[in-house]
């Protein structure tokens, strides 16, 4: 079997080779390597590349294997983390210019998780300074490329800019991202490929460096729904029955009984040529295969998008832990950031409640309405990931960012969670993910939703193919 073959099989299926000896975690951890290293360009998806760190855990887990342990469907999966998460044997940046201090390198439950079922991590991908931004930029570190244009640097979404980057390359088949605005959701989709944003609380967010803490969740990345249903059930600490079990358990919905809501506020306006024509031909699949669409009324994005525009809840609960815990760094921030906390440091203590509180009754409307519907569909990102060329004036870059951010903002503030999959190529030849929303709590019915989806319409790869970038 030729290296890179390795990579092409479902999670699943590749976790059952590895537990029947079929091919080792050390034959996918070099296919893996190879693939980084024969990706048609430099993406720069990772902070820290360490591929010998990657062997030795390979091989940890085939002398396991060997003994008849098996710990978990993770176990030598490739599985790359985003430099928000502290790791012991990493300096974490939070993608500023120097390492944070040492509290920043002990692992986090969800790290955690990953090490029990000994996952191979090659290293740690690139993220927005301290995940406060959408478009995936870093003047400190650059911005790793979008795969899906073989001519121009186009952003590769962030905050997690480096995660769905990873899964294009092959050097990664599941990433660790987090989302307080859209930061798994946004590269994923951008990348072509699937997102899970968790309910707020669903993962732990020990370990991790805040953003917001109000809003911040631990997600997933992953090349199909299939995969990302995997990944969560193998990370997530409420998930008891053996995750491949989970998985089959989701399967008891079909295209012929979903109940799709769609609004025509908010989430459709100003979309780039082909985003909100792909999506809506999804939808349009999904319906002639039996799913029902019933419209809604839903005002509260709108009153939620005023918030985000002020600068929401994360510019002062950024500005606050920096202050209070990282001063120095406030000194060398990026300007695009720094930019959106300049009236963190004024804003009232009556406003900033006053936003809560309001997001508080938003969030018990959107609960009530989509009571009616099993998931809420959008477009996930509304605008084709900018080039680095476009995005050099500041007012430019603002823009890109507050329109990258809109559709996935919402989810945050009203405490919902949400998948993104692939599901066309929008006019500039760049991935399109249709959004599926749920209530707050509905996690696991969201990903057998979300799986019926992928059911019906194929796979990523299936649908729009592989960037020309990756190898392969």
């Amino acid at each position: 079997m030729a290296a890179l073959e390795l990579l092409n099989d479902s999670l699943a299926d590749i976790a059952a080779k590895l537990r029947d000896r079929r091919i080792t975690a050390r034959q996918l951890t070099e296919a893996a390597i190879a693939a980084k290293e024969q990706a048609g360009a430099d993406l720069a998806a990772y902070k820290i590349w360490d591929p010998d760190r990657a062997r030795a855990l390979a091989d940890a887990a085939d002398t396991l294997f060997d003994a008849g342990t098996v710990l978990g469907p993770l176990q030598g999966i490739p599985c790359s983390v985003k430099d928000l998460y502290a790791m012991s044997e990493y300096q974490t940046h939070a993608g500023t210019p120097k390492p944070l201090p040492p509290k920043w390198q002990a692992d986090g439950p969800v790290v955690q998780a990953l090490r029990r079922q000994v996952a191979v991590i090659p290293g740690k991908t690139h993220t927005v300074e301290f995940a406060f931004g959408g478009i995936g930029t870093n003047v400190h570190w650059g911005a790793p490329r979008n795969p899906w244009d073989a001519a121009n640097h186009r952003a590769s979404g962030g905050s997690s800019s480096g995660a769905g980057v990873s899964l294009c390359e092959g050097s990664a088949l599941v990433a660790l991202g987090t989302d307080t605005a859209g930061s798994v959701r946004i590269p994923a989709s951008v990348t072509g490929n699937v997102g899970v944003k968790t309910t707020f609380g669903r993962w732990s967010l020990d370990g991790i460096v805040p953003l917001s803490p109000s809003l911040d969740t631990a997600g997933v990345l992953a090349r199909t729904v299939a995969d990302s249903a995997l990944a969560f059930a193998a990370l997530d600490p409420r998930i008891t029955e053996a995750p491949e079990r989970f998985v089959e358990r989701l399967a008891g919905f079909s295209a012929g009984n979903l109940r799709l809501g769609i609004c025509d506020e908010h989430y459709w306006d100003d979309c780039s040529p082909g985003v909100a024509e792909g999506v809506k031909a999804a939808v349009d699949e999904l319906v002639g295969k039996g799913a029902e669409l019933k419209r809604l009324a839903m005002p509260e994005p709108l009153d939620v998008h005023e918030i985000f525009l002020k600068g929401g809840l994360p510019a002062v609960e950024l500005f606050t832990f920096l202050k209070l815990e990282l001063p120095d760094w406030l000194e060398t921030l990026d300007a695009n950031v720094r930019q959106r906390m300049a009236e963190a440091e004024t804003l009232p203590a009556s406003e900033y409640l006053s936003r809560r509180e309001m997001l508080d009754r938003l969030s018990a409307s959107v609960d009530d309405r989509l009571r009616a519907v099993d998931v809420l569909v959008t477009p996930t990102v509304a605008v084709t990931p900018p080039t680095l060329e476009e995005l050099a004036d500041g007012d430019a870059y603002r823009r890109a960012n507050m329109l990258s951010l809109r559709n996935t903002s919402s989810v945050n503030y009203l405490g919902l969670c949400a998948v993104t999959l692939p599901v066309a190529l929008d006019a500039a030849g760049m991935p399109v993910g249709l959004h599926l929303i749920a209530r707050n709590g509905e996690d696991e019915k969201l990903l057998a939703v979300a799986l019926a989806v992928e059911q019906a319409l194929g796979t990523g790869r299936q649908r729009i193919g592989r960037p020309p970038l990756a190898a392969g």
